[in-house]
């Protein structure tokens, strides 16, 4: 069953690549550059892509950290959701499907979720297609940044999980108890990783819609498992696609690989009404 998840949807990636790769003017002469060099060109700017998205907050300005703390005010207002969705999550769960849920968490598993992208990057590197090879370095650097980023923090702020049953603002900082290790949401940062850096590729908004269907497939099945609080997922995603987002124009601005114009990004705003509060994303 579980070769069965990882395929499949390794099979719906590739399909997806060769459909954007074939609908691009290709603007390549014929690439007679080595397998070798290749790969070597591709490990540099994924090492150089982490280092710069590390190093971000050491260059950032009264802006940035502005953004940083709405997000963080956003995700704290977030939290008086958090009981009313989980109660809505836990009424619905058995009017989920379990391929579904079984789905979430399958692709959501790091190992499964590196199996995928190795099985992308390699198809586009035996091709030489190098639409596909800019994705998956995309797809592979952004990982890394944000998984050591939800590595540490996951840790650090040792946030209870909705099935402790102990509340959403019940902490233990630094325990080593999964238990404790609710937010940010794993699952939730690889796939929404993944989904974004796919969907950038595509200008259709119905394949867009698409390829975020089903990247949302895994933060919500940790919704409806009890895994995860509203705010877990909320933040993670945000993450997430601050992330891919800086990575995308660090490799433009490095000129890395052919990227048929600038790409497009997205500003986090948190909007207040008559007993609503949202984020909203300006595309």
């Amino acid at each position: 069953m579980k070769t069965i998840y990882i395929n499949t949807w390794l099979t719906l990636l590739l399909v997806a690549q060769l459909s954007y790769g074939q609908s691009l003017e290709s603007k390549k002469d014929k690439d007679t550059t080595s397998i070798w060099q290749l790969m070597k060109h591709d490990a540099t700017y994924t090492a150089k892509g982490v280092g710069y998205s590390l190093s971000r907050p050491i260059y950032w300005k009264a802006k940035d950290f502005t953004k940083m703390g709405t997000l963080i005010a956003g995700t704290a207002l977030l939290s008086l959701a958090d009981d009313p969705v989980r109660d809505f999550a836990s009424n619905g769960r058995e009017h989920v499907p379990e391929i579904l849920r079984d789905f979430g968490w399958y692709f959501g598993s790091p190992q499964n979720y590196f199996m995928a992208n190795a099985g992308l990057y390699g198809f586009g590197l035996l091709t030489k297609n190098e639409q596909v090879r800019k994705t998956s370095v995309l797809i592979i650097t952004s990982s890394i940044t944000s998984g050591l980023i939800q590595s540490f923090t996951k840790t650090a702020i040792g946030r209870a999980r909705p099935g402790t049953e102990l509340g959403n603002h019940s902490f233990s900082p630094f325990s080593k108890e999964g238990r404790f290790h609710s937010f940010p949401s794993g699952h939730t940062i690889l796939s929404v990783t993944m989904a974004h850096s796919i969907a950038k590729q595509f200008d259709n908004i119905w394949i867009k819609t698409g390829i975020y269907a089903i990247g949302a497939i895994p933060p919500m099945s940790r919704l409806i498992d009890d895994a995860h609080w509203i705010t877990d997922i909320a933040f993670s995603t945000a993450l997430s696609i601050i992330i891919v987002d800086g990575v995308d124009k660090f490799l433009f601005n490095e000129d890395a690989y052919n990227y048929p114009k600038r790409p497009k990004t997205i500003s986090w705003n948190i909007t207040f009404g008559s007993n609503t509060i949202g984020v909203v994303g300006q595309f």
